[in-house]
């Protein structure tokens, strides 16, 4: 059988979705729970967190949340458009975001993508800043607009 240009790119396609887990049988998007709600106390024990709390307002709740060496924070908002118009603004500092109805944790990539694991929701990525002048300490950043901390 020869094989055509057609043929080859379709055969290509599926490697591409095989390797990348993409096929149709579900099982990477199994992992990611339903997304949580709740208080921000109530989605701090979902994931083990004793949140240390830094804003505690009508709109915005925020706590800082440690295990180990792992560092996040934990939003809580009082309305969609809020946590929306926050989001757009603290991603102007890059980091890292796991996104549910009306809460945001904010960490680095890996601390973020774990704890999706418990609370669902979707990711997403800031601003990426490349080449400047900015320090290794860089990912301290992640999340600090409007957090008023």
């Amino acid at each position: 059988m020869r094989l055509t240009r057609p043929m080859l790119a379709l055969a290509g396609a599926a490697a591409v979705l095989a390797l990348t887990g993409c096929g149709s049988d579900g099982k990477g998007e199994a992992a990611v729970p339903e997304t949580a709600t709740g208080s921000l106390e109530h989605l701090a024990a979902e994931v083990k967190c004793d949140p240390d709390m830094q804003t505690d307002a009508d709109t915005i709740r925020q706590a800082i949340c440690r295990k180990g060496e792992e560092k996040y924070v934990l939003v809580t908002f009082a309305t969609d458009r809020g946590q929306r118009e926050w989001i757009n603004t603290a991603k102007d500092y890059g980091g890292h975001y796991l996104v549910g109805r009306k809460w945001v944790a904010v960490g680095h990539q890996d601390v973020v993508a774990g704890l999706r694991g418990r609370l669902g929701g979707t990711l997403e990525q800031g601003a990426r800043h490349g080449g400047g002048t900015h320090s290794a300490g860089h990912g301290e950043h992640d999340g600090h607009a409007g957090l008023g901390g």
